[in-house]
């Protein structure tokens, strides 16, 4: 019997018991999606996070007051606040006249949540936050409408800002923004600009803001530029190769600043996209691996009901064993048959868990979070049921191979 003709007989074997045969791809099927969607979301995870640091580019770095470690429990974070001085437009305007490697160097307000109106529409909880003018390119803010307010707009601290698109469909939801009056925590600001949508990342919105000049911010909300946090900046080496000079140069200035002595450790720190990206790798990097076994399991479970039904089918078809066998066939003629009938059914349970989990990304992609279903996780998906269904396959054809054909005719 060649290749054809078993996964020919194969078929009409699945084909003639449907229902048994449908309820065998069930396991594969949900371990196969079950893996294929926590792989789609790790991988969608991963390409966001490249993504926005690609946008921000490998030239930029970060200034915060706090470290990561700071918010390990309550009393590292009470001595950081004790320990860190607020970061201020004093200490920008030092960095600027000093720094020789940095390229650019702006200042951003963590956001502070304000009621946000247009005549009678309300919006509440929006993140307001005041940049300088330079936060855009350094970030590379892209902008959907109009444009980000200059220099000299901040400069003289005017009110004019630039929504979010959630904002802007909001507040506007017929016509442009640009040029209107909205009114940001009881004072009216004029929208240069509307920034790009960013979408969603695990179901938080991530364009609902409002951006406004920070020397503006700092006068028309300046006691919440004062709060526990404060400023941040945002920095730009001159060039790739001078971008671990420029962040020890930045240090180095603050220290001074701060006439911290050579045992004493940085009061501030500074955050680089590569350390973005090794903190993610160092918290999720177990997550990941626990996403992926747990729904493993269900693939295993998967085999074992493939195992288990075709041991059923190879004793309530013992009599058609026989009768194949005393008409000439070989062992390995029913090797193939009943091994390719296990492998077509985990390929196929495979296959339909592929598409369900096409359809369960695309809704968490919509209304959580982005996915991505890379054509190597199909092929690993469809590789993996395939090979479960020759390693829970083999004992049920072996069996039938093995049988005796005048014991399989005498059989009921």
């Amino acid at each position: 019997m060649n290749l054809t003709e078993a996964v020919r007989l194969a078929f009409e074997a699945i084909w003639a018991h449907k229902l048994r045969s449908a309820l065998t791809l069930l396991g594969m099927m949900v371990g196969v999606a079950a893996v294929v969607v926590v792989v789609s979301l790790i991988q969608g995870f991963n390409s966001y996070v490249e993504e926005k640091i690609a946008k921000i580019g490998s030239k930029s770095f970060t200034v915060h007051r706090f470290r990561k470690e700071d918010f390990k429990d309550t009393d590292t974070i009470a001595a950081a606040q004790r320990r860190n001085k607020k970061l201020t437009l004093d200490d920008l305007a030092y960095l600027r006249s000093h720094s020789v490697l940095v390229e650019t160097l702006g200042a951003k307000s963590l956001p502070t949540f304000l009621e946000v109106k247009r005549g009678a529409t309300a919006l509440e909880d929006v993140a307001v936050s005041g940049t300088t003018a330079n936060v855009a390119e350094i970030e590379n803010t892209e902008m959907a409408d109009g444009r980000y307010f200059s220099e000299s707009e901040n400069a003289a601290a005017m009110r004019v800002a630039v929504l979010g698109a959630d904002v802007a469909n909001k507040l506007f939801p017929q016509g442009s923004a640009l040029n209107r009056e909205v009114v940001i925590g009881g004072i009216t600001y004029r929208v240069l600009g509307v920034a790009a949508a960013k979408g969603t990342i695990f179901g938080t919105p991530q364009d609902n803001f409002v951006l406004v000049p920070l020397k503006a911010f700092v006068r028309d909300l300046g006691s919440h530029i004062t709060s526990l946090r404060g400023l941040l900046f945002v920095a730009k080496a001159k060039s790739d190769g001078l971008f671990n000079d420029a962040i020890e140069e930045v240090r180095q200035l603050l220290r001074a600043r701060r006439q911290l002595g050579l045992t004493e450790e940085d009061n501030f720190a500074i955050t680089t996209p590569e350390a973005i990206i090794g903190m993610r790798d160092r918290i999720l990097g177990t997550i990941y691996l626990v996403a992926v076994a747990v729904p493993s399991i269900a693939l295993f479970v998967g085999g074992i009901v493939i195992m288990n039904i075709m041991l059923v089918s190879v004793t309530e078809r013992t009599k058609e064993i026989g009768i194949r066998k005393a008409m000439g066939a070989r062992r390995r003629d029913i090797l193939k048959q009943f091994l390719a009938e296990a492998i077509i059914l985990s390929a196929l349970g495979g296959a339909c868990g592929i598409v369900m989990a096409k359809i369960a990304g695309s809704i968490v992609t919509a209304t959580i979070f982005p996915t991505y279903l890379s054509v190597t996780a199909i092929i690993v998906a469809l590789t993996v049921s395939g090979g479960v269904g020759v390693l829970f396959g083999i004992l049920p054809a072996w069996k039938a191979a093995r049988l005796d054909p005048v014991e399989a005719l005498r059989a009921e």
